[in-house]
């Protein structure tokens, strides 16, 4: 199935050069630390924090979100289409 794959180019994925993680485990820590002790407000509940924590475990459904789900390939939908035809060809004239 060589000659009917179209390649496409790689993704643009920018990764920042200066980030730095320690930094930013340390201010969800202080502000979790600061709702603990009443500082802040506390935070309630969001169904948003949880949507999508499957799909990140794996890189099957990870690949799988970011190219928009899955795709009938080109020549399975021609079979399916030649299949339909036949079968419409077949129930019209009364021969199944």
């Amino acid at each position: 199935m060589g000659m009917f794959t179209v390649r496409e180019p790689k993704r643009f994925e920018h990764k920042y050069i200066y980030y730095d993680e320690r930094k930013e485990k340390l201010a969800k820590i202080e502000e979790k630390a600061k709702r603990e002790l009443g500082m802040l407000p506390p935070e309630e509940f969001n169904p948003e924090c949880i949507r999508g924590k499957f799909v990140e475990g794996t890189t099957h459904l990870k690949r799988r979100k970011e190219n928009g789900g899955p795709r009938i390939s080109f020549p399975v939908a021609i079979v399916i289409i030649v299949l339909l035809t036949v079968l419409l060809f077949s129930i019209l004239n009364g021969k199944i």
